[in-house]
Order: C-alpha cells, then sequence, then structure tokens
C-alpha cells in the first residue's frame, strides 16, 4: 500500500487509532477485526435510530464502494454500533442491508462496543433520559483501514463519495 502525502484526508494528533476488537455480526456470530477486515475497509460508528449523520454517512460510504468498485477496487462498508441496547442483531442487520449489500453490522455487550469505540477514539454518550427515544451524541468519523496496516486515514462527514474513495484509491494504488 502507498503512503503519500497527497493520499492523506486528516492529521491525527495524540496517539495511535483503531486496534483489535470483538464483536457481534448481523448472524449472531462473535467476530474479531482480523475477521472482519479483509480487504479495504470504511469504518463508522454510529446508530440506527440516527436521525441525520449516521444515515448519510452511511449512504456516503456505500456510495464510495460502489465507486471504487467501478474502478477494480474491493471495498467494504462496516457500521458498528454505539447504541448496542437498542441496536441488536436483527436491527442492525435491517439497517445495513438498506444501505449496501456488503456492508457488514457489528453490535455487542456495552463492554464490546466501548472497547472497539476506545480503540478508535470514538466519543458518544447518550443524548437525554428518554427510555425509548433518546439520540445519542458521538463523533462521525469514517475511518479507513487495511488488513495489512490497520487505520491509515479518516473522513470527516464533509467528504463526498468521490473524495473517499479518491483518497482509497490513491492509498491502495
Amino acid at each position: 500500500m502507498r503512503d503519500a502525502p497527497e493520499c492523506r484526508a486528516g492529521t491525527v494528533a495524540g496517539g495511535a487509532i483503531g486496534g483489535p476488537f470483538e464483536l457481534v455480526d448481523e448472524r449472531g456470530r462473535t467476530v474479531t477485526d482480523a475477521d472482519i477486515i479483509t480487504e479495504p475497509s470504511i469504518i463508522y460508528f454510529g446508530f440506527t435510530f440516527c436521525p441525520d449523520f449516521c444515515p448519510i454517512d452511511s449512504a456516503r460510504n456505500a456510495a464510495a464502494v460502489d465507486i471504487l468498485e467501478e474502478e477494480g477496487i474491493s471495498a467494504t462498508p462496516i457500521f458498528i454500533t454505539i447504541d448496542p441496547a437498542r441496536d441488536t442483531v436483527d436491527v442492525v442487520s435491517d439497517y445495513t442491508e438498506n444501505f449496501h449489500p456488503k456492508m457488514i453490522g457489528l453490535t455487542g455487550s456495552e463492554e464490546q462496543v466501548s472497547a472497539a469505540a476506545k480503540a478508535y477514539r470514538v466519543a458518544y454518550s447518550k443524548a437525554d433520559d428518554d427510555p425509548d427515544y433518546y439520540l445519542m451524541n458521538h463523533s462521525v468519523f469514517s475511518y479507513f483501514v487495511t488488513p495489512e496496516d490497520g487505520f491509515v486515514d479518516f473522513f470527516r462527514r464533509e467528504s463526498s463519495p468521490e473524495e473517499v474513495a479518491q483518497l482509497i484509491s490513491c492509498h491502495v494504488s
């Protein structure tokens, strides 16, 4: 993989991003990062009840994967919930099916989700005390990872599908 300054979308300060995780996939199987990250991938942490950022960012990541496919680059979009209390295996499965056939949805216990979010330095919290219709505050970055290198770069929510695809293509070409 190519690591050139012109391929970078963002600058990271304060230490490493990414690392091993163990979560539960849409089939209810416990999986690790090594099981899931088998090719260039775009990881997004969000929640299925999200009314704004999560569906837009998930759709953007799915579109970027389609653009990459047209260029002959296979990539996987990955959605990791930050709301495992509501985002069960079935809920996450239904959510990811709506975005892309290759999108992998992951949930798990509070501890598993917290550990994965911490590894990627994702901040999140409940926005209010409503027991059923609460929202979640969370950081809204997408993370580009590969099986060989782990975390490579991140994308801000303003990035277009074309920009995401272009930067991933730059890295893998």
